[in-house]
């Protein structure tokens, strides 16, 4: 390998794209650039490349003109401050010991705060409790002192971390969050993902990989990924926050069923999603949505969101041109309402794709993660069998939105209102069903037809079926960079050779 001038060698524990690899490198500090050397066999037809040294965690000094070996001993950088300013150097962890895997604790203490100490990151680290333990705590922390905050666990733990977050920032900048048209105060402290939960799917979607290695070496880097935010209200009084799902039908059943089953494990949900499909449940409801006409794409675009996303970035740039036109006031909305009725077996309003190991696609596959929108997919009443392939999509690389019943679009804001809330009146037939739907729920043989679902969001049940719900561009940051290609690939193979720096 050719040795840039001034350059020395050295082993490198970095992070380009997802994979951790060891490399065989020559350091330029001047130029602040890296020629490295792979040492698998060449792949890719040149056997040098030029990595940033942002990239880097830590080196290993090696003898120049002997054979590479390797004495295990990694030493943090000297100079840390020289690579990259956007690196963390204080975090908030909370660890969630109870929740998907109940490993969260030991994941933490074994994967990820050895690579904290070798990066010259501090942790206050808070095990949590009990449910909202670190919402509430948000809310009272000096949080100014911390350049992120860490949550170990699954989407629930990701869930609270966000409320507590984007709560504060809204505390602090009286703003009030029961006005569902109130313009949000962006989130710019950084929230950083160690997964440890049944699915995380949030990680998935913005990593490509549920891997606890590979989200600390972008939280150490200091990776930023902005992400959209849903605010779903209902009579004008606030009730959460959603990054990934809100499902009414089919996943809201599928939830308050295995709610009542996680002694089950993340088997609850198979056997709930089973039990669901047989009741084959159709919702009637009123959907008002107006299509987002100021980004660039649609929902049955065959390019995903990877990074770098053009789509994303031009909404980037509209965004900071609205707030530097309006500043910090709210434009009224112009746009024509559209309303749909019908028979629903299943509504879906998604920010993300929703993917996760067990769909790689997710329920859609072209959502954006920053542009300001979200896609709202409706599966209107249909056959069992129909429905049974639709769902099948969601595991191979088919068109899921491919079918008669459904139909799908982007859209910026959206309200559902029930047809029983919509007839509001309370009639014999009315009263049967409030009072045998328990029953109908827990026997799918039954034919009658429940009068309202559960929405799904984000993992939580909320008791209102009639939402109004508003999309919030890059309300809040990620330590993340999007789904590169080819990123599981790279991290399958580069796992063993950050097992030996740990």
């Amino acid at each position: 390998m050719e040795q840039l001038p001034g350059g020395r060698r050295l082993r490198l524990a970095s992070s380009l794209g997802l994979g951790q690899r060891c490399w065989e490198v020559t350091l330029d500090e001047e130029r602040g650039l890296l020629a490295w050397r792979d040492p698998r066999p060449p792949r890719r037809g040149a056997d040098n490349c030029f990595v940033p040294t942002s990239e880097i965690i830590a080196v290993e000094e090696t003898e120049q003109n002997k054979k590479q070996r390797s004495t295990g001993k990694w030493q943090k950088m000297a100079k840390p401050h020289a690579f990259t300013e956007c690196r963390p150097k204080q975090l908030l962890v909370y660890i969630n010991p109870y929740g998907g895997k109940r490993q969260g604790k030991r994941i933490y203490e074994q994967k990820v705060a050895p690579l904290f100490s070798l990066a010259s990151i501090s942790a206050d680290v808070v095990v949590t409790e009990h449910a909202n333990h670190a919402k509430d705590n948000l809310f009272e922390v000096n949080i100014s002192k911390y350049d992120g905050v860490v949550c170990v666990g699954g989407d629930g733990m990701f869930s609270e971390v966000m409320h507590g977050l984007i709560g504060r920032m809204q505390k602090d900048s009286g703003i009030d969050q029961n006005n569902p048209k109130a313009p949000l105060a962006q989130c710019n402290i950084r929230i950083g993902i160690i997964p440890a939960g049944s699915t995380d799917c949030v990680c998935y979607s913005t990593v490509g990989i549920s891997d606890p290695v590979t989200s600390a070496l972008h939280i150490i880097i200091g990776d930023c990924q902005p992400l959209d935010v849903s605010s779903v209200h209902h009579n004008n009084t606030f009730l959460k926050y959603a990054v990934s799902l809100l499902g009414y039908g089919f996943y809201g059943d599928v939830l308050k069923d295995s709610e009542k089953k996680r002694w089950m494990g993340p088997m609850r949900y198979d056997y709930s999603g089973f039990k669901t499909f047989l009741s084959h449940h159709y919702y009637e409801g009123t959907i008002s949505f107006q299509p987002a006409k100021h980004t660039l794409g649609s929902p049955r675009d065959k390019d995903s969101c990877r990074t770098g996303c053009c789509v994303c970035k031009e909404s980037e740039q509209q965004l900071a041109e609205q707030r530097k036109k309006c500043g910090f006031k709210h434009e009224e909305d112009e746009d024509e309402w559209k309303v749909i009725k019908g028979k629903f077996l299943a509504i879906n309003v998604v920010n993300m794709s929703c993917a996760c190991p067990r769909s790689p696609k997710g329920l859609s596959p072209a959502a954006h993660l920053a542009d300001g929108t979200a896609d709202l997919i409706l599966v209107r009443k249909c056959s069992r069998f129909d429905f049974l392939r639709y769902l099948v999509r969601h595991t191979n690389r088919d068109d899921q939105f491919d079918f008669s019943f459904v139909d799908v679009y982007r859209v910026k804001s959206f309200q559902f209102t029930s047809k029983l809330s919509e007839d509001n009146e309370s009639s014999v037939t009315d009263i049967g069903k409030k009072r045998f739907g328990q029953f109908c729920r827990d026997h799918p043989a039954c034919c009658c037809n429940i009068a309202n679902s559960t929405w799904n969001c984000d993992g939580e049940t909320l008791d209102s079926s009639a939402i109004e719900v508003r999309v919030h561009c890059q309300l809040m940051k990620l330590f993340a960079r999007g789904i590169e290609e080819n990123c599981t690939d790279e991290a399958a193979y580069s796992h063993s050779s950050i097992e030996q720096l740990l």
